[in-house]
């Protein structure tokens, strides 16, 4: 039975090539509506996970049910109700962004195409080279291409593979404002990426998928809370103390900055360490102080590490 608001739910997922595990075991849930981001290296088995869910691959043992569909049950119509984007865009380059759409739509057999088509045109910023053929698009228009095409059936649910890999900022900051507006429409999207700061920027809910496991999952928020100590940022008043401090510091792990004369000192998070660092650094003129949280990067390399 689905449990209420979760589009997705997976239980037990397992799958392995030969001798090689993939995945272990893998539960998860995602409400409706919102950003999933699956963090892991290369080689996590993201892509396995996500061909799993499309249907493209069958799981070794689990259960997975999209939309209250099971996909090992009913395939087709899991399919009815999700869209993929891989890592790579799926385009005819001898078409035009047009055709390309219409192309699909009739696919999928829309009604009224034409319509659908002029619509995700301007939505995706597209209409002023919808008749170029896609050969002579930049990396980023063919993926906003790629990705209108998936939308031309509505689907309830939208993988998106790592769809940000080989773009330039722009353009990346372009396909983020994209996913949120399909979120914001309805749209539940399924992410994976292996940057930390795109799956911090966009994510509701981040898993981190380490060796065929699921080893933490919440928001950006939690998951920073989880780790305990951070980072104590220390401002110094003249440039005896800032060296002084510096000297004095060594053997914790320190990152300097000449211009602004701060030291960012690696902590446990220990009142014994706050205290332990005050006092050796009494009598120097220590401008400011600042508590800094462990950043979502800190969280995963710390939990990928161990």
């Amino acid at each position: 039975m689905q449990v209420e608001n979760n589009v997705i739910q997976i239980r037990g997922l397992k799958k392995s090539y030969k001798r090689m595990e993939v995945l272990k075991g893998v539960d998860l849930n995602i409400k409706k509506g919102s950003i999933f981001c699956l963090l892991g290296s290369n080689g996590a088995g993201k892509t396995t996970m996500v061909k799993i869910l499309a249907t493209l691959l069958k799981a070794d043992s689990g259960e997975v049910i999209l939309s209250g569909c099971d996909v090992k049950k009913s395939p087709e119509q899991v399919r009815s109700v999700i869209s993929l984007t891989g890592q790579y865009a799926a385009v005819d380059g001898l078409l035009t962004a047009r055709e390309n759409l219409r192309m699909v739509g009739r696919l999928n057999h829309i009604n009224d195409v034409k319509a659908k088509t002029d619509h995700l045109l301007r939505q995706f910023n597209l209409e002023y080279v919808a008749n170029r053929p896609v050969s002579t698009f930049s990396g980023g228009m063919r993926r906003r291409l790629d990705i209108a095409m998936s939308l031309i059936g509505n689907p309830e649910i939208i993988f998106l593979d790592e769809p940000t890999t080989g773009l330039d900022p722009q353009s990346r900051i372009e396909m983020w404002k994209i996913i949120r507006e399909m979120a914001a429409a309805g749209v539940t999207v399924f992410l994976t990426t292996q940057y930390i700061e795109e799956a911090e920027q966009l994510a509701n809910h981040i898993a981190v998928l380490h060796e065929g496991i699921i080893i933490t999952q919440g928001s950006a928020q939690e998951l920073k809370s989880k780790l305990a100590g951070g980072a104590v940022l220390l401002g110094f008043g003249d440039l005896s103390s800032y060296i002084t401090a510096q000297e004095t510091l060594n053997g914790y792990s320190c990152k300097i900055d000449d211009d602004t004369l701060t030291i960012e000192v690696a902590t446990d998070g220990s009142v014994k360490q706050m205290a332990n660092l005050l006092s050796i650094l009494n009598g120097t003129n220590i401008a400011f102080l600042e508590q800094k949280q462990a950043s979502l990067e800190d969280v995963f390399l710390t939990l990928v590490a161990n």
